[in-house]
């Protein structure tokens, strides 16, 4: 590959595109609000659409809306290198988060294009429908169809806050296709992520190149205790499931902390029955989130969670109960696929390190029928799932720069 060694993507059509995919969807502080199946998610996949075939790729579209834009390789019959990720955002999303692998990936591609480079494989750039899963849970869905973790009917199935299930909404917006979900073989794939942390800024590296992802078991758990007044019972009497919740939330920090390094666990999602100023909660649901790279400290976790909360519970005069409602094991990287892109950075001459995903995403699912990796480059205060979501023109490019050359050595360059 010596006579690409020093081919860059165009840094400043990446950015563009960037700039322009965020006016469809705009949120209100400078973010964006296009999430999956809107009518703003109809919109940016036509602009995605539009743009893969001004470069000559063919548009291929499955049963759960999921986009392959197809550029031909010198032999069509090889399996395809695939290289993307999802353009849904949250409702109060980043103008990156996801995007920017799919808009990279589109760039990998316009620079093959515009510089008369060939491959023997194919190369196909991927938008996965509903990675977020903020609308219609969970996340990753459809590329957890394609991976055979949902079954398409149960998908189908899924309900946002409205009521509107997520099959009828997908053909409302006319992108349900007619390709069986799954049934495209991948040489490898390849996903561009910005880190949604801190790590890659705080040490100055320019690119993170993915090992693992963190394995996840999302647990929604019901306290249960009675309403009462808060004026008027003693408390000695009280059966508050708020202070359930309370307590619960100091055990999960506690076994986070006491599993580190690279474990977390935190409280999210909320509700307090019935919520109100001068009622002693009588019913919290909330989830817990819990995530780490090892299985068996996931699993440790999680065990421990289930062995202490409800004797907490049980103390204060509260019921304890729980379920998994969210789940996926930790992958591990292919290790060809993550040496290519550690060979890309260190031929572009970029400082990186090794790192392990915290948060899931489409290549953790992939990741079990094709070989598979992830490239990610800095974010701003690693914020991310928020409207001030921000990363560098350069920071955008690097990223691209080594997810190309990944892609071009595993797709096979012709000489």
């Amino acid at each position: 590959m010596s006579n690409i060694s020093n081919t860059r993507i165009d840094a400043d059509r990446l950015w563009d595109s960037l700039m322009e995919m965020a006016k469809i969807g705009p949120g209100i502080a400078g973010g964006n609000n296009r999430q999956t199946l809107t009518d703003e998610d109809g919109e940016g996949r036509a602009l995605f659409q539009s743009w893969c075939e001004a470069v000559g790729c063919t548009m291929g579209l499955d049963q759960m809306g999921n986009m392959f834009a197809r550029y031909e390789g010198t032999d069509p019959d090889l399996l395809p290198v695939y290289v993307g990720s999802h353009l849904d955002t949250q409702p109060t999303g980043g103008k990156y988060d996801g995007v920017l692998g799919v808009l990279g990936g589109l760039e990998v591609i316009r620079t093959m294009h515009e510089q008369g480079i060939k491959t023997k494989h194919p190369i196909v750039v991927t938008n996965w429908t509903n990675e977020e899963g903020t609308r219609y849970a969970p996340a990753m869905l459809s590329s957890g169809v394609f991976a055979g973790k949902h079954t398409q009917d149960w998908a189908y199935d899924r309900v946002d806050a409205e009521g509107k299930r997520f099959g009828d909404e997908l053909k409302r917006i006319g992108w349900r296709g007619d390709e069986e979900v799954g049934a495209r073989k991948m040489h490898a794939m390849f996903e561009l992520h910005i880190e949604q942390g801190p790590i890659l800024e705080a040490e100055g590296k320019d690119i993170g190149v993915v090992t693992h992802g963190q394995g996840l078991r999302w647990i929604e758990v019901t306290v249960t205790g009675k309403e009462s007044h808060t004026g008027s019972t003693p408390m000695h009497m009280r059966k508050n499931a708020g202070r359930g919740l309370a307590l619960i939330t100091e055990l999960v920090h506690e076994i986070a902390m006491k599993n580190q390094p690279n474990a977390v666990g935190a409280i999210g999602h909320i509700d307090v029955y019935p919520n109100s100023r001068n009622i002693i909660p009588g019913k919290v649901v909330f989830t817990v989130d819990m995530r780490t790279h090892l299985l068996d400290k996931l699993n440790d976790m999680v065990d421990e969670l289930m062995e202490k909360a409800p004797k907490l519970c049980e103390e204060i005069g509260v019921e304890f109960s729980a379920e998994i409602v969210g789940q996926f094991d930790p992958p591990a990287f292919d290790e060809d696929c993550v040496a290519a892109i550690r060979e890309g950075a260190e031929t572009m001459g970029y400082s990186h390190r090794d790192i392990i995903s915290g948060a899931g995403h489409d290549a953790c699912w992939i990741n079990d029928v094709a070989p598979t990796a992830m490239v990610m480059c800095p974010c701003v205060d690693g914020l991310s799932h928020n409207e001030a979501e921000e990363i560098s023109k350069d920071w955008a490019a690097a990223g691209a720069n080594v997810l190309m050359h990944a892609v071009l050595k595993t797709a096979q360059v012709v000489e």
